[in-house]
């Protein structure tokens, strides 16, 4: 990868965990604090009971666009209820996962968990709810470390994606779950350290989906110090990785990081050197990258939603200039040359359906680009690593 993380910045990204938010709080848009309930809210990862509930609802009436989403789940791969999981006992995960010993494996097995877990919720019928069980209980009984320069990453990618499942079944299904326990104990201390203190050199999306990862573990475990943690790194991270034009003449530099001059950041903006609203540290690399840093950013802000703390008012406008700007040219426009040199690599995947329901949907905001990319790419299905089903789940989702 080419943004690494020297030695010598793991102790410093730990010392200045807890000084992180008021050191970049008065970028602008930044809520200076995300701490965690005094009680979690469960289950409450990515999905609320109130967010299910609707699903249910829509599905089990048959309406649109959520009955075709669910049954594209149903019909995938990761909805078979005769899939034979695959752990391992170590994963092995290189740049760009090459090698690839037991990542695909991995990341699909946890969204066939996910996946199976919303079935159950849908269905109330007891098979999904068992399939999930049995998804998880295979890696929890096997699964001790992830190795190799991709490990935080595909840690981030699939510990994003279990506790979306173990939530939905811990807290909804009565048929018991007796290896629980080892389950959350995989969380902890398998997923846990590989995510937890980010990568503060690394491009923006690694440490936003580590994020997702850790935030979604912290709320799983009932873990206050480790979710301040992460939402800590989350609130530097967002501004340091969207540009809004009140951030002043250049974007802020990444928290924790060795980049401290204007050519270093420029250059890990990808060359990038004129900056608008709603661009992000990866749009001149490719959008593929970019859009996992959304669709992580706007998973963590959905949890910090459910949890009691609503980032999306502050956030709105970083949110909403990064979902039309890349909308726009996935949709087509024109590229000027001031912009990557007049090429971009498009291709954004499913990653704008949760920021335009809780900016549009829930506050209203008029997002005619994003509206036209994603409703016209609905149901959005899942790019296999971390982002699944999102139009069956949050599609129109009030709550």
């Amino acid at each position: 990868m080419r943004y690494g993380v020297p030695a010598s910045l793991a102790a410093l990204a730990l010392g200045l965990a807890a000084t992180l938010v008021p050191l970049h709080a008065a970028v602008a848009g930044t809520p200076r604090t995300a701490a965690a309930p005094a009680q979690f809210a469960h289950p409450g990862v990515l999905n609320s009971r109130a967010q299910l509930d609707f699903v249910r609802t829509q599905v089990q009436a048959g309406r649109q666009p959520w009955k075709a989403a669910y049954d594209q789940m149903l019909a995938s791969k990761y909805g078979s209820l005769s899939r034979t999981p695959k752990p391992r006992e170590v994963v092995e995960c290189g740049s760009y996962s090459n090698p690839n010993i037991g990542c695909t494996d991995e990341r699909e097995d946890a969204i066939a968990a996910y996946s199976h877990a919303l079935a159950w919720y849908v269905t109330r019928d007891a098979k999904y709810a068992r399939k999930s069980i049995e998804l998880m209980d295979a890696w929890s009984a096997k699964i001790k470390d992830h190795t190799n320069s991709n490990a935080p990453l595909q840690s981030g990618w699939a510990g994003s994606t279990w506790p979306r499942a173990a939530e939905i079944v811990k807290h909804t299904y009565t048929g018991g779950w007796p290896n629980q326990g080892r389950f959350a104990t995989m969380l902890r201390d398998v997923y846990l350290p590989e995510v937890i203190n980010g990568r503060p050199n690394s491009n923006g999306n690694w440490e936003l989906i580590m994020m997702d990862a850790a935030v979604g573990i912290a709320v799983h475990l009932d873990d206050r110090a480790t979710y301040d943690k992460a939402m800590g790194i989350y609130l530097g991270r967002v501004p340091a990785y969207f540009y809004l034009a009140t951030d002043g003449a250049q974007p802020a530099y990444p928290p924790r990081s060795s980049i401290d001059t204007r050519g270093e950041l420029i250059d890990y903006w990808h060359g990038q050197s004129t900056f608008v609203d709603g661009l992000a540290q990866e749009t001149c690399r490719d959008f593929g990258h970019t859009g996992m840093g959304i669709a992580a950013a706007m998973h963590v802000a959905e949890t910090s939603r459910i949890q009691g703390r609503d980032l999306y008012p502050q956030f709105k406008d970083r949110f909403r200039h990064a979902l039309g700007f890349h909308a726009t040219y996935e949709l087509g426009a024109a590229v000027p040359s001031w912009l990557c040199g007049g090429s971009l690599t498009k291709g954004i995947g499913p990653a704008t359906e949760v920021g335009y329901n809780a900016l549009h949907t829930r506050l209203g905001v008029a997002m005619e680009n994003t509206r036209r990319l994603t409703e016209g790419r609905r149901p959005a299905g899942t790019e296999n690593h971390f982002e699944a089903w999102e139009t069956l789940t949050h599609a129109d989702n009030p709550h």
